[in-house]
Order: structure tokens, then sequence, then C-alpha cells
């Protein structure tokens, strides 16, 4: 993540994750840690880090524009050449909380990246690990939190 780059999270995974860094703090801060708290205390480190680029860049709950543009924040309903179906997923940070029971993809994802700045009706592609390319066509984008109404 760069230093320019804004976080879009609800108000429910900011605080799971301000939650998460205090917690971590406050271990990290024990007066009695054990060989086991030791091992992995590079990887505490690391979270700790992690989180805390989060919550500095982080926007919280502001809706982004209802203009149909994918960007963090929006709820986007796409369809992948290969399926008729659709999929509907939150744009944002996975915080392993539950976004109204909304699959929750990274803007930094390949998906992610394809999607940003797409317009509704425009099609992406984008390479999977098989070294594949899929397409994939932006049905819909509102807004986190419009995205019940239809």
């Amino acid at each position: 993540m760069t230093a320019h780059q804004r976080t879009w999270l609800t108000t429910d995974a900011f605080e799971r994750l301000r939650d998460e860094l205090a917690e971590l703090r406050r271990h990290r801060h024990s007066a009695h840690p054990d060989e086991d708290d030791t091992l992995g205390e590079p990887r505490r480190q690391a979270r700790i880090r992690q989180l805390e680029e989060i919550l500095h860049s982080a926007v919280v709950g502001e809706a982004p524009p209802d203009d149909g543009v994918a960007e963090p924040g929006m709820v986007l309903t796409v369809r992948f050449d290969d399926d008729p179906a659709t999929e509907t997923f939150l744009l944002g940070v996975r915080d392993g909380g539950d976004a109204d029971g909304l699959e929750v993809y990274s803007p930094e994802s390949p998906l992610g990246r394809a999607l940003a700045g797409a317009r509704q009706g425009e099609s992406r592609t984008y390479p999977v690990p098989s070294g594949a390319t899929v397409r994939v066509t932006l049905v819909r984008a509102v807004p986190y939190g419009q995205h019940t109404a239809r």
C-alpha cells in the first residue's frame, strides 16, 4: 500500500481491526512472554505494522459516490464469461469479519485491480494463478449500505 492510498472500511471492520491492534500491543508489552510468544514475535510485529498502516489510511463508513464506477466501498455484481450466473461482493479490506454476508475482495487482488475504475457494462480481464486470463463484466456497482436496494 502506498502512502497516498486510502483504505475503505466499514465501521465494524474498523472497530475489529482497532481492537486487534490493541490486543497485539497489549500482548507485546506483557511482563511474562512465554517461549511460544517469542517465536511468533516477528509475525506479530508485521501484523501490528500492517494494521497501523490500514487504520492510518482508513476511510470509515463514508460511502463512495453512487456513480456506478467500481472502487473501494462499492458492492459489485459481476458476471464471468464462463458462467451465466452473477456474483456479488464488497470491494474493500478483508478483516475476517462479516460484511453483511458478502464476500470481500481486496482492491489489491487481481480481480480488484482489474475492476478498479470500471463502469457498469464494462468488461475487463485479469490473470489467474494458472496463467489463464479471465474476462469479467461489471453488471452493477452501488455503495455499501445501498446494495440491498434495487
